[in-house]
């Protein structure tokens, strides 16, 4: 499923047209990676957690040249499944 469809089955279930949708599901986005960017969490009890983790520093390697390199330490964007998630992604 891509954005547009997601859009079109929120409008349908909620009722509201595509274009309320669409700015509601573009509201969420933001909503939830400027949270994630300051560090914060965004918990949705049931389906998630949104947050940020770091990453150390690290040695890997070029895999055509086999010459090691230095990959920085970061911090990336994570999303934790909740339980009823997934349940009902696992059927159990």
């Amino acid at each position: 499923m891509n954005k547009e469809e997601l859009v079109q089955e929120i409008s349908k279930k909620a009722g509201v047209t595509q274009r309320e949708a669409a700015e509601v599901l573009a509201s969420w986005i933001d909503t939830i990676q400027k949270t994630v960017k300051k560090g914060g969490k965004v918990t949705l009890v049931g389906f998630g957690t949104f947050e940020s983790r770091k990453r150390k520093a690290r040695i890997g390697r070029n895999p055509q040249t086999g010459k090691e390199l230095k990959i920085p330490a970061k911090t990336v964007p994570a999303f934790s499944a909740g339980k009823k998630f997934k349940v009902a992604v696992n059927g159990k």
